[in-house]
């Protein structure tokens, strides 16, 4: 391990697969309820799919190169790299699918939904099980917090005052705790006074 002292903090991340998980099961059940073409459904899906690219474009521009820097004489953790890389690829075409599917009204949505859950799904499960205890393994808290710091600034201020009350969306009352705690105070604070406000106004997924 890069800090012997110190586990790195994954709260954070574990919180936003949940998030990502949830909101395709939301889709999933606007469509079954016939509701998917409504405003809040469709703000709901565009906000995911930004928090998806904004999610993987800093994991591979911020995340990789730090690990992979780290396990140029490991070829098994070079191949796990590499299939971290190559599961963000197959994303891609699945979310212009479903988004492609969801405009247009095609009868296959609910299919594409499931096709793109599945893959995401095991995308996040991969990196849960062997990517996450790789980056423990050879980064220090400090190289971590610098993927939290390259988050942060590619998202901006107002993107940040979304995605915090947008992870914390439907999340257990513990989850929540455990997720929050992760941020400084003032940033607690700037979500409980303002931004979960201002995210609650914009009825996401519902109708």
């Amino acid at each position: 391990m890069a800090d012997t002292q110190q586990d790195i903090d994954f709260t954070i991340m574990y919180a936003t697969h949940r998030a990502f998980r949830r909101d395709l099961r939301r889709l999933a059940a606007a469509v079954d309820a016939g509701r998917a073409g409504t405003p809040e459904v469709l703000a709901g899906w565009e906000n995911f799919s930004r928090q998806l690219d904004n999610h993987h474009s800093v994991e591979d521009a911020a995340l990789w190169p730090q690990v992979e820097a780290k396990i140029k004489d490991r070829p098994d953790d070079q191949r796990l790299m590499e299939a971290m890389e190559a599961e963000h690829a197959e994303l891609g075409p699945r979310i212009t699918a479903v988004d492609t599917a969801l405009r247009s009204g095609a009868d296959d949505l609910a299919a594409r939904i499931q096709d793109l859950y599945q893959v995401m799904d095991h995308h996040f499960g991969h990196e849960e099980d062997s990517a996450l205890p790789l980056i423990n393994d050879v980064l220090s808290p400090a190289e971590w917090r610098t993927f939290g710091l390259a988050n942060a600034r590619n998202l901006g201020v107002k993107g940040v005052a979304v995605y915090i009350p947008w992870v914390a969306d439907g999340a257990t009352a513990q989850e929540q705790r455990e997720f929050l705690a992760a941020f400084p105070p003032p940033v607690r604070a700037a979500n409980k006074l303002l931004w979960q406000r201002s995210y609650q106004k914009k009825r996401l997924w519902q109708v």
